[in-house]
């Protein structure tokens, strides 16, 4: 018996569920799902490079408040017109509305704190970091699914999205578009972009580009750029409200801007000269592999014995000083007259 695929993708017809009092609500679950999958990925990164995978736990936890908190306030500076009309409208998270940007970049400026209070190298953390937020941002569109929000203009592809009459008015999309019934899926394209570019990431930092390992925080510069081009793709698609700017939206400058700078970053980082070894290396690298062929070095207070014996040489056959000369005293034994090999000898051993 065949069964009949729909024509396009529906909307789910619940964005919640409740368990006793307590209501969970999907897009706030698709985004600690995330955030989980997020340390969970970063742990197994940040192990493999050496680092003491407990500190991402610690890093999270301050974090992930801050990325909340930057993201609601991005939210509510750019798009007034979407806050709720009630009291707390302005921390209604639950009800969509994060801004990506202010969410990273307070994240990042709390994190980076973090880590230098641990000693941590920031670059190699944010190397780490890197793929895992891409898959964090991912799972979380999924929560503007069961929104029904972040949809883009009107289509009649296969995979177009239904989205209720009621929630394209309450989109602010413009009016001309209210009897389309199904349109671009902008949160799905994301969703399968923060994958693939998470996927590319994980690769180069193992490859490399062009055969030179990419130097840290390469992979963080890339994610940047990466991501803030497709922006670029994505809001000339997306209807939702927003505020514009000779007729783009307010996001397409931020994505343009960050796109060039991220791209600047990667390629600065990629003209760092590499760090020069470490003095022991080089001394140990210097010494022959077979030191017992080499002549010994004489000790460090022969040449003190042999001054001392010229002294008393010359003492003998010179006439005595005058009683208001004083006499150079002798070097003490062990004291070395040489002290460019002493100190030589004191750099090779570390």
């Amino acid at each position: 018996m065949a069964v009949a695929l729909p024509a396009n993708i529906p909307s789910p017809s619940i964005n919640s569920f409740s368990i006793g009092p307590l209501v969970i609500h999907f897009y706030a679950l698709a985004y600690l799902v995330g955030i989980a999958a997020a340390i969970i990925i970063t742990r197994r990164r940040w192990r493999a490079v050496g680092g003491d995978p407990d500190i991402v736990g610690d890093i999270a936890l301050w974090s992930v408040p801050a990325g909340i908190i930057g993201g609601r306030i991005y939210f509510d500076i750019t798009t007034p017109m979407d806050i709720p009309h009630v009291w707390y409208g302005v921390f209604a998270v639950w009800d969509g509305g994060l801004g990506i940007w202010g969410g990273i970049a307070l994240a990042t400026v709390v994190g980076l704190w973090r880590l230098r209070r641990h000693g941590v190298n920031t670059a190699q953390f944010m190397d780490a970091v890197a793929p895992a937020l891409l898959v964090a941002q991912g799972i979380g569109r999924i929560g503007n699914y069961f929104n029904k929000e972040l949809f883009g203009r009107p289509t009649s592809l296969p995979w177009g999205l239904e989205i209720p009459y009621q929630y394209r008015l309450s989109g602010g999309i413009p009016d001309k578009y209210l009897n389309a019934s199904t349109f671009q899926p902008t949160f799905l394209y994301e969703l399968i972009f923060d994958f693939a570019w998470a996927a590319v990431l994980v690769w180069l930092g193992h490859h490399g580009l062009r055969g030179r390992k990419i130097k840290p925080p390469g992979l963080f510069a890339l994610y940047v750029f990466g991501y803030s081009a497709y922006r670029i793709f994505e809001e000339s698609l997306r209807i939702d409200s927003s505020v514009y700017f000779l007729g783009l939206r307010l996001n397409t400058y931020i994505a343009s801007a960050l796109a060039v700078i991220g791209l600047l970053w990667f390629w600065r980082i990629g003209r760092r000269p590499d760090p020069e070894p470490a003095p022991e290396a080089a001394s140990g690298a210097a010494e022959p592999s077979d030191p017992a062929g080499e002549p010994e070095p004489a000790p460090a207070h022969a040449g003190a014995l042999a001054s001392a014996e010229a002294s008393a040489s010359a003492g003998a056959s010179a006439p005595d000083p005058s009683p208001t000369t004083p006499a150079t005293p002798a070097p003490a034994p062990g004291q070395s007259q040489e002290p460019q090999e002493s100190h030589d000898s004191q750099s090779t051993d570390g």
